[in-house]
């Protein structure tokens, strides 16, 4: 027989979306499980990037002096060599926030300080090992979730589920959420190369006819994101490994000596592309917020940050609600509700700048395969942002920033240990 637990809310996913939730949450004085399906977070995750409106967040919660004890690196600028000309793409110098740089610190070193944070409250409970596998309903309304443990199954019921569980979330499946898709024509390749002394610390974007390549530095090498068409993985294969490593080095001459790292095509992974948006993020008892509400192009980086932005909306919203043990799930929807109108807005225009991204530059660029007789000029908005370089904090707010920035509203109480 199934394990039963009663928990006042349960939030499927421990991402960046799950856990800064449950801190949140779990600050307010709420009863909240995170379920998560790995043992740990020591993953390789696409998304290394804590952006200035996450570090934000992080200060208000009193906590950044902590938070960037951890190790990271700070980039204060991203850049691109286009053809054979840098530019500078954004300067974060020029934003208006606590912390003008992105933080790249692994999404493990992340996941682990907001979870040892949240630790420090009664209410929050963290259990891995857990992988949701179906909601449980009573007519329309979710009632909890179905998980899988080592241990065997588990029900969990609670009075709100929050789906966080990603872009391919069961949660949103299960609960028969609609999903639109908003396109995307490209794939990224994934992989890592090693970081030489003397080479540049440099995180930023590399591009020539036929090639876009994103390197972002990690200290002891380099984590590189090769742009293809969507659906190309094949005909990338066909041409070979050994076209494939001179594509690499002739965009970055500087990974000539050491291409040979990618031994097979084992060490370079496959990573689908989508962006899509849920027609209604809840229904009586669940609410999507981060990738399982919205998935994200990798244009940007900024994935993670809407991802925390939509916890601090959702804590500002529900905490109160949720901390008061007289209301239900009938109390909760209208908040619900707010929480999709809140977050609608920043979605929707973010989204519809890498769609045209991906559109009107990377599927012009990746169509220029095999016209290197044909110098790249840079494009009308690099040229400006060359010429008059206070251009260059607009797209650094649309990066570091975005639209509608969060605060923290939602109340708090002391931690146990206080």
């Amino acid at each position: 027989m199934a394990e039963v637990l009663n928990v006042r809310c349960c939030i499927a996913g421990g991402g960046p979306a799950g856990m800064m939730l449950g801190l949140l949450l779990a600050r307010a004085g709420v009863e909240v499980l995170v379920l998560e399906k790995h043992a740990d977070f020591l993953r390789d995750f696409r998304g290394d990037t804590v952006h200035p409106s996450t570090l934000e967040v992080i200060h208000e919660l009193g906590l950044l002096d902590k938070f960037l004890a951890r190790p990271h690196d700070e980039v204060s600028e991203l850049r691109a060599v286009v053809g054979n000309t840098e530019v500078v793409l954004a300067s974060f110098r020029r934003v208006g926030t606590r912390c003008k740089f992105i933080a790249m610190m692994p999404q493990w070193e992340f996941l682990d300080f907001v979870r040892d944070e949240a630790a420090m409250y009664p209410g929050f409970r963290l259990r891995q090992n857990a992988e949701v596998t179906g909601v449980i309903q009573e007519g329309d309304t979710v009632t909890g979730v179905q998980v899988a443990t080592p241990e065997g199954s588990l029900q969990v019921m609670a009075d709100l589920v929050i789906g966080a569980d990603g872009r391919r979330s069961t949660v949103r499946s299960a609960a028969g959420l609609v999903v639109r898709d908003l396109g995307a024509p490209i794939d990224v390749l994934w992989m890592r190369l090693p970081k030489l002394p003397g080479d540049p610390s440099t995180t930023g974007g590399r591009i020539t006819p036929g090639i876009f390549l994103a390197m972002i530095d990690r200290g002891t090498y380099w984590q590189c994101a090769y742009v293809i068409p969507k659906g190309g993985i094949e005909a990338v294969h066909a041409r070979g490994l050994e076209a494939f490593r001179a594509d690499m080095v002739k965009v970055v001459p500087l990974f000539a000596g050491r291409i040979g790292t990618l031994a097979s095509w084992d060490d370079i992974k496959l990573l689908s592309v989508t962006v899509d948006r849920l027609e209604r993020w809840y229904k009586p008892g669940l609410l999507c917020i981060g990738d399982a509400a919205h998935a994200m192009s990798p244009v940007g980086g900024v994935g993670i940050n809407l991802a925390v932005q939509d916890a601090v909306a959702t804590a500002n919203i529900l905490a109160g609600a949720l901390a008061d043990v007289r209301l239900g799930r009938a109390d909760f929807t209208p908040l619900l509700a707010q929480v999709e109108k809140r977050r609608l807005l920043p979605t929707r225009l973010t989204q519809a700048a890498q769609v045209a991204i991906q559109n009107r530059l990377l599927s012009p660029v990746l169509a220029g395969r095999g016209s290197d007789a044909t110098p790249m000029e840079l494009p009308w908005p690099l040229k400006l942002m060359r010429r008059w370089p206070l251009l260059q904090a607009l797209p650094a707010y649309a990066v570091g920033v975005g639209v509608r920035p969060e605060h923290v509203r939602s109340p708090a109480a002391a931690p146990a240990g206080l």
